[in-house]
């Protein structure tokens, strides 16, 4: 028999959803609720994340999963939706929390410590120097410039490992309008950080 504290493979697992809108609702114990239903899932996005994290950092996969979600906690009134939304947002609150301790803690000069980025999501592997990273954060405010879009479905995909088919659902869309963003958004950011590189 499955462990119900184990989120499900599944995007539309009721007992998730079920409890975003408890949430929505104004039901205080809900986030409660959900915390060890998502916990295991939060995990693997915070471990994706620490791996483009500045070398000889303090923050543990845990501390960035109990940091986002009392980000998120403490939040103003979310509308959530479902289970790819929470997990989007909660990956944009580590990506967030992780871009601040870079901003504070990088004290190499812009181009020192750069490194290549590979920016695939079956194997995100960022770097491990604060400034590509803080590199990459203004990129994708660039991105987010000009095509809004896009710069969601790198969000997304990327640093919060959903699917072509959640993403597509998270900005209603297409699942096909999502592939061609994503492979556009890659080509476009690769670029900009190999500028970056080379400069």
């Amino acid at each position: 028999m499955p462990n119900p504290d184990i989120v499900p493979s599944h995007p539309s697992d009721p007992g998730v959803t079920q409890l975003l809108i408890a949430c929505r609702g104004g039901d205080p114990a809900a986030l409660d609720r959900l915390y060890p239903v998502v916990y295991e899932r939060l995990q693997q996005i915070a471990h994706a994340h620490l791996r483009g994290a500045p070398a000889g950092h303090t923050l543990s996969t845990t501390a960035l999963v109990h940091e986002a979600y009392v980000k998120l906690v403490d939040a103003e009134r979310i509308e959530w939706q479902d289970r790819a939304h929470f997990l989007a947002l909660s990956s944009r609150a580590m990506r967030h929390i992780l871009i601040d301790y870079a901003r504070r803690h990088s004290a190499a000069k812009r181009g020192g410590d750069l490194r290549r980025v590979a920016l695939d999501a079956e194997q995100v592997a960022v770097t491990e120097r604060a400034e590509t990273l803080v590199v990459l954060d203004e990129a994708l405010s660039r991105l987010a410039g000009f095509n809004a879009r896009m710069a969601e479905v790198v969000e997304h995909r990327f640093f919060g490992g959903l699917t072509e088919e959640e993403t597509a659902r998270m900005l209603g869309v297409t699942d096909r309008t999502v592939r061609r963003d994503w492979i556009k958004a890659r080509g476009w950011l690769q670029q900009e950080l190999e500028r970056e590189v080379a400069s």
